[in-house]
């Protein structure tokens, strides 16, 4: 910690006069409120400058930024804002490429890759989340390693009529259900280099006809998942240990815990025929920078500040937020969320950041839903149907 603050002390030593930095932020949570405030007075102390901080709601942010960002009315610093709509800021020039920041190797690349819009980097990745296997070991006591021990233990576990379920997701809702699409080769937008090129959407392709076809199979063949089962069901089972293994993030942990279930965190094992591993979206919020802020240097460093390992572990400590920093996560290897989820975000996959996006999730959730109302679909027609809407829209 005295290494970090020194480093801090002697970035900021060439500051000859006082400044005042604005830092918009959407924290609500008591805790990660308090943990900012802190980060707020050990900058002021160790520079002189000042740091006002307004709380903004995150709805309200990004219209709110590109309103005020040219006029010179802006913030210096955001804390955070989510990586599906930095594309859109970066867009429109309204938040600053973070070209020369020292700390791109402590974090997890995936979440680099997050933030990162036409090979340039626009935030400093704060925390991250994504889906996992959460499973109850009073019930599937390991981990299951394979598809087949995951179908074994999802059946010895389901019987209907007693309302106790081996598995459950929200089959209906395409985000939770990614890791399907990206295990067979199904993707959105293809990756030229870093750049995503959203002429070329993957969401038709074989791969996307299997997962419909698995997801399908897993209500209808496999008799796991019930019709109508929404998130919020799937939780109110588990809590209530009437479900052995559910998909989730880690922001249902804190109930879990409260409920006592003696819980483990995984991915879901590879399905049958897939060409790679269940890699599911991948969310990132980081800290950005305003383009037209006059005062670049000093929010840099700054909001450096807020990502170093200390400042990483305080806020895990704080809120429970997945860690981004690698080595905060080496420290935290017996914290089981942190653990599990750490893991699966660094196999995942970004959910992409681009405008582009807005488009999609519309036809491509309107196919999912329909693919599991109903046993052995068109899945091919359905896609078709929903990359066609898309392609429309997307200019």
């Amino acid at each position: 910690m005295k290494r970090s603050l020194t480093l801090l002390a002697l970035a900021l030593a060439g500051s000859a006069h006082a400044a005042t930095l604005t830092v918009w932020t959407h924290f609500n949570d008591k805790a990660e409120v308090a943990w900012l405030a802190g980060q707020v007075k050990t900058y002021q102390n160790l520079s002189g400058n000042t740091v006002r901080v307004v709380n903004v709601p995150l709805d309200k942010i990004v219209d709110q930024l590109l309103k005020t960002a040219k006029q010179g009315k802006g913030p210096d610093v955001i804390v955070t804002l989510p990586q599906d709509r930095i594309g859109q800021l970066a867009q429109a020039g309204v938040i600053e490429p973070l070209s020369s920041t020292s700390r791109r190797s402590e974090f997890d690349q995936t979440t680099i890759r997050a933030l990162t819009v036409g090979g340039k980097l626009y935030g400093l990745p704060m925390f991250a989340e994504s889906v996992a296997l959460v499973y109850n070991k009073k019930l599937v006591p390991t981990a299951p390693a394979t598809w087949a021990d995951f179908l074994k233990a999802a059946k010895k576990n389901t019987n209907a009529a007693a309302g106790r379920y081996g598995f459950l997701t929200d089959l209906s809702n395409a985000y939770m259900n990614y890791g399907f699409f990206s295990a067979y080769g199904s993707y959105v937008f293809g990756d030229q280099d870093g750049t995503l090129d959203v002429r070329d959407i993957g969401l038709n392709n074989s791969g996307a006809r299997k997962a419909l076809s698995l997801m399908n199979d897993l209500r209808f063949r496999e008799k796991l998942v019930p019709a109508d089962m929404t998130g919020d069901k799937v939780k109110a089972a588990f809590l209530k240990g009437n479900a052995a293994m559910i998909v989730t993030g880690p922001w249902d942990m804190g109930d879990i815990k409260k409920a006592g279930i003696n819980y483990g965190i995984t991915s879901v094992p590879t399905p049958p025929g897939a060409t790679g591993k269940w890699s599911p979206f991948v969310g990132v919020q980081g800290v950005v920078l305003n383009a037209y802020g006059t005062q670049k240097d000093l929010a840099t460093q700054f909001a450096e500040g807020l990502v170093t390992s200390v400042a990483q572990l305080s806020f895990n400590q704080a809120g429970g937020r997945i860690p981004v920093n690698i080595g905060v996560r080496m420290r935290l290897a017996g914290n089981p969320i942190v653990a599990g989820f750490g893991r699966i975000i660094s196999a995942g996959t970004p959910m992409p950041n681009v405008p582009a996006m807005g488009q999609v999730w519309g036809p491509w959730s309107d196919a999912v839903n329909a693919s599991v109302q109903k046993p052995a679909q068109n899945y091919a027609a359905l896609l078709d149907t929903a990359v066609k809407a898309m392609q429309k829209t997307i200019k």
